[in-house]
C-alpha cells in the first residue's frame, strides 16, 4: 500500500499503459481519476472505474482531450471537485501513427505533437497551482525509449517524446524547492493497442532487437510509475526511468 489514500489523475488511462498504471495505483491504495478521449473508450473507462472500486478505492471517469486548454482545465476541475486534491499526476495520453517524414500531413504532425507535448504542458500547468498550495506532489510524464534511439516512420512521435524529456528537466529546475517531484518513464516496446496494427514480422524483428528477447507486458512497466509516485522515489527528480529490456542504455 505504497500510495495509501493518495489521489492520482492518469491521463489516457482507458487502455494500455495508462490503464495498467491506474489499476496499479489503486492496488497500492490510491483513488484514481480515469481520463479517456470519449467514443468507444468511454465504456472502457467506466469498466476500469468499476475494477478500481472493487479494489476498495474510489474512482471517476472524465472525458477530456488534454491537448485542448479548456478540456484540460475541466478535467482538473472535476478531479478537484470530487476528491479535493490531486497528489499524483501521470501525463500518459498519447497517440501514434506511422508515416515517412516526407509523407506526414501537417495535420497529423500537429495532432501527435499536441496530444503528447501540449497535453503534458497543459495538465502540468493546471495541476501545479494546487500542488504549490499544499507544498507536495508527484508528476510523472510518459516518454519512450524511442526518444533516445529514434524510429523510422515515427519522427513526429519521437520528437514529441524527446521534447517531453526536455520539458521534464526544465520544470524540475523550477519546482525543486516546492516539495514536488517531476520525472519521466520511457517504456520500451510494450504489448498495448498501439502495437495492435504492427505486422507480425516487424514485431518479431523488434523482439529480436531487445537483449532480454521479449516485448514487455504492461505489468513490466507499471512498477516504475509506482516507484516514482511513492516515497521510495522521493529523491528522484528530473530523471527518466526506462524499463526497456536493454533496448536502450541510459
Amino acid at each position: 500500500m505504497k500510495l495509501r489514500n493518495k489521489v492520482a489523475l492518469v491521463t489516457g488511462s482507458s487502455s494500455g499503459i495508462g490503464r495498467g498504471v491506474a489499476l496499479g495505483f489503486a492496488r497500492e491504495g490510491a483513488d484514481v481519476v480515469v481520463n479517456h478521449p470519449g467514443g468507444n473508450q468511454a465504456a472502457a473507462a467506466e469498466t476500469i472505474c468499476e475494477e478500481i472500486k472493487q479494489l476498495g478505492r474510489q474512482s471517476i471517469a472524465v472525458q477530456a482531450d488534454v491537448s485542448v486548454e479548456a478540456e484540460a482545465r475541466e478535467l482538473c476541475r472535476a478531479a478537484m471537485e470530487h476528491f479535493g486534491r490531486v497528489d499524483i499526476l501521470v501525463n500518459n495520453a498519447g497517440i501514434a501513427a506511422a508515416s515517412p517524414v516526407h509523407e506526414i500531413p501537417v495535420e497529423q504532425w500537429d495532432r501527435v505533437i499536441a496530444v503528447h507535448l501540449r497535453g503534458t504542458f497543459l495538465m502540468t500547468r493546471e495541476i501545479l497551482s494546487q500542488m504549490y498550495l499544499r507544498g507536495q506532489g508527484r508528476i510523472i510524464n510518459t516518454a519512450s525509449q524511442l526518444a533516445y534511439k529514434g524510429a523510422p516512420g515515427f519522427s513526429h512521435y519521437t520528437a514529441a517524446k524527446g521534447a517531453i524529456i526536455s520539458f521534464t528537466r526544465s520544470v524540475a529546475l523550477e519546482i525543486g524547492n516546492r516539495g514536488i517531484t517531476i520525472n519521466c518513464v520511457a517504456p520500451g516496446a510494450t504489448r498495448t493497442p498501439i502495437l495492435a496494427d504492427v505486422p507480425p514480422d516487424l514485431l518479431e524483428e523488434i523482439r529480436r532487437g531487445i537483449p532480454l528477447g521479449r516485448i514487455a507486458e504492461v505489468e513490466d512497466i507499471v512498477p516504475s510509475y509506482i516507484f516514482l509516485a511513492s516515497e521510495d522515489g522521493r529523491h528522484y527528480h528530473g530523471q527518466c526511468l526506462s524499463p526497456n529490456g536493454g533496448d536502450v542504455f541510459l
